[in-house]
């Protein structure tokens, strides 16, 4: 296999987390008898660019089917996050009913509809059917399309190009980022901007986010590496912003090459920490594997003698890493018979590989069970107060990444099974008032 983004030779795999079905492909009860397929998951890095990268086994279309599960609206965080980003979008560059907004990766509307709702002309791209109809329904155009080159030439002759191009999670996500890299200049205004968010491959290692990598990733990225590929495309970063989403992303701002706008100094002083980190030696990366067994190992044991002291466990949150996660450790439902989840595309189903049957949110009551381990960990503290009164009835909350943490201790259960003082557990307690996730 050659680097997807400057075709060079890649080395041999930094991570392997053996086989696992496509992460976001949850299955209804008629086919839980049927072959599953799973495809080999191993990451390799690219000392030529720095990109850390999948290996080729799959292809979009396979992976973002029109029933594709996820839907951004589920989560509160998450809206109160690109409503901050439509607001300070709209002022920074004056976007009124003149001005054009195209949204790559759209899902189901959720930010494409605030720049509706203020009267911009706003244009959606989602080529997974389902979430492209949800958009359809609440008002979006949609184009039920992958991007490419060649569809952003045909939407900027036929609509005039955009003054604001956004892909949030999608840079990551796309095959050919050299394609999508040239058709964010082509569908972009000569003095466009183009803003795309992804989770920062320095997070990833930092904290051991091993389970951000699915076959739906197929690019996890550093500013450097980003760069490199914007560049090749004629687009120059002139800014950047770390987050907190999806436990630490970046947004990068790029413009045409002769745009004009001043380079931020933040670009160049986190290009120079993420060297200074060593996001550029495959040394780096090749640590993530017996961190990510160590997880594995705990998370295993945790389980094992939660049922062997009778504890009653379940999951929550039916997310993509989870997947990725309970199929490395080999987790099914003899240990965690349930999880549940608020997105009604996922709830009947159950999840890829594990088979672990998905259960709406609402059917969640309060001291039914001991234990929630909280798949979506950079969730976490969104979960906990929404399930106040699970916490209130007993029920402690467990993260298993970057290491098994319980986030909160309520203590109701002294004499019960998952209140312990002794060493058997594998667990870093966080009391209630520091309940965000390391």
């Amino acid at each position: 296999m050659k680097c997807r983004s400057c075709a060079s030779a890649l080395g041999e795999p930094v991570l392997d987390l053996g086989f696992a079905p496509p992460s976001n492909a949850y299955l209804p009860a008629a086919r839980l008898n049927e072959p599953e397929v799973h495809l080999p998951l191993r990451a390799r890095f690219c000392t030529a660019c720095t990109l850390l990268q999948l290996e080729d086994h799959s292809d979009p279309q396979s992976l973002f089917t029109p029933d594709y599960a996820y839907r951004s609206g589920t989560s509160r965080s998450w809206l109160v996050h690109v409503a901050e980003f439509a607001d300070a979008a709209i002022a920074v560059l004056s976007l009124d009913a003149r001005s054009q907004v195209v949204e790559i990766g759209c899902n189901d509307g959720h930010l494409l509809g605030i720049f509706a709702e203020r009267g911009i002309p706003s244009l959606g791209i989602e080529p997974a059917t389902e979430a492209a109809q949800v958009a359809r329904e609440a008002g979006m155009e949609i184009i039920e399309e992958f991007f490419s080159a060649r569809l952003a030439g045909e939407i900027a002759n036929r609509r005039g190009p955009a003054d604001l191009v956004v892909a949030n999670n999608v840079f990551a996500h796309v095959s050919d980022i050299n394609g999508f890299a040239a058709g964010l200049g082509t569908i972009m205004k000569p003095h466009g901007v183009v803003t795309l968010e992804f989770p920062h491959v320095l997070s990833l290692l930092r904290h051991a986010q091993f389970d951000t990598i699915y076959h739906e990733h197929f690019s996890y990225l550093s500013l450097g590496s980003a760069r490199h590929v914007l560049e090749r495309a004629g687009l120059e970063v002139f800014d950047v912003e770390r987050l907190t989403t999806h436990g630490g992303s970046l947004r990068v701002h790029a413009q045409h090459r002769d745009a004009g706008r001043p380079v931020s100094p933040r670009v160049h002083r986190l290009i120079q920490m993420e060297v200074e980190e060593g996001l550029a030696e495959s040394e780096t990366y090749m640590q993530l594997q017996g961190r990510a067994e160590k997880i594995k190992d705990d998370l295993l044991h945790f389980l094992l003698e939660a049922r062997r002291r009778g504890a009653r466990v379940a999951a929550y949150g039916a997310a993509a890493k989870g997947t990725t996660l309970l199929n490395f450790a080999g987790v099914r439902p003899d240990l965690l018979p349930v999880v549940f989840d608020a997105a009604p595309s996922k709830q009947g189903k159950y999840l890829p590989g594990s088979h672990i049957p998905v259960k709406p949110a609402s059917s969640l009551r309060a001291g039914d069970w001991d234990c929630l381990l909280i798949l979506p960990w950079n969730l976490a503290d969104e979960v906990v107060a929404q399930l106040e009164a699970s916490a209130a009835a007993g029920t402690t909350f467990v993260v298993a990444v970057p290491e098994l943490t319980v986030l909160t201790d309520p203590g109701c259960r002294e004499s019960g099974p998952m209140i312990s003082g002794t060493t058997e557990w594998p667990i870093r307690r966080v009391g209630a008032q520091n309940q965000q996730v390391p």
